[in-house]
């Protein structure tokens, strides 16, 4: 793991860079994915979710890995209906039989939901986990600024990480803002521009990132792909990147990144870029999965 660039997080503890992300893997892909790149493409982090229904799949990959547990950087998430203190105490024991785990590196939030009352409560069951020895480390993900005041405005803990949709296109500059003067690393999710049928419904888009001729132009100068350029951006604006992929080429291909670096001007070029926006759900509209009670 000391082969990659770290950041280190609020807790002191060192967050790889680059990992893995395994949202709509199925268990069995899951398994097979984790363990070819822990195993063969060497990678430090991988990130997964309770409600990504994968979690055995990666526990598995990461025992038939051969790697020390300690070796890699485990996230997971909590599921959006074990929102509230109780739920989510019960939710982290689940998540942890799931990846035969006594504790996980990180643990988040994966929606705020449309319930202000209800978040601080989980929130406190997270400080809790974290007390427990549970999780090395606890953060959010898609939280806004809003969602950021509120915790701390009732004085709890400073979120470690808050993972968000960021791509070309979607640079989430003024969110990046307030995370770093709160001390909060930002984990990229939909990092290479999101695919076509990203589960999103009607509303999905096709990937344009990939295809964008600035974004290409940049890769021909590199001798890089375009998804490769895309991650060198990520890393060099001090971002987690997290891309997923099933195909072993590519998942070697994602995290071959560290022979080349982007120049200032090309770092701009890309940040500039305005489309394809944002291509998966509104998080101060989103409430799917919220508990009823």
């Amino acid at each position: 793991m000391t082969a990659f660039p770290t950041i280190t997080l609020n807790t002191g503890a060192a967050m790889p860079a680059i990992g893995l992300g395994v949202w709509q893997l199925s268990e069995e892909e899951a398994a097979s994915t984790v363990r070819f790149a822990l195993e063969t493409a060497r990678y430090p982090m991988i990130d997964t979710a309770a409600g990504y229904e994968n979690e055995r799949g990666v526990g598995r990959g990461i025992a038939e890995s051969g790697r020390a547990v300690d070796d890699v950087f485990v996230v997971t998430k909590l599921n959006n209906p074990d929102h509230g203190y109780d739920r989510a105490l019960r939710a982290i024991d689940r998540s942890l039989d799931n990846l035969r785990l006594e504790a996980v590196d990180l643990f988040l939030i994966h929606w705020p939901l449309l319930d202000d009352a209800r978040l601080v409560d989980t929130w406190r069951a997270f400080e809790q986990i974290k007390a427990d020895g549970k999780a090395k480390a606890i953060g959010v993900s898609n939280f806004e600024v809003r969602h950021l005041q509120l915790l701390q405005d009732a004085g709890l803990t400073t979120p470690a990480v808050n993972q968000i949709e960021l791509h070309p296109g979607f640079p989430q500059l003024e969110l990046r803002a307030v995370a770093a003067e709160l001390g909060i690393v930002v984990t990229s999710w939909s990092p290479l521009g999101g695919t076509s049928g990203s589960g999103w419904g009607p509303a999905s888009k096709p990937n344009t990132v990939l295809t964008d001729p600035v974004i290409g132009a940049i890769a021909a100068t590199h001798g890089a792909s375009p998804a490769q350029v895309v991650i060198r951006w990520h890393l060099q604006n001090g971002l987690v990147v997290i891309p997923k992929s099933t195909s072993e080429a590519r998942i070697l291909e994602n995290i071959d990144v560290f022979d080349f670096t982007l120049s200032d001007v090309e770092l701009a070029s890309i940040t500039a870029l305005t489309s394809p926006g944002r291509i998966g759900a509104d998080p101060l509209l989103a409430n799917f999965g919220a508990p009823t009670s």
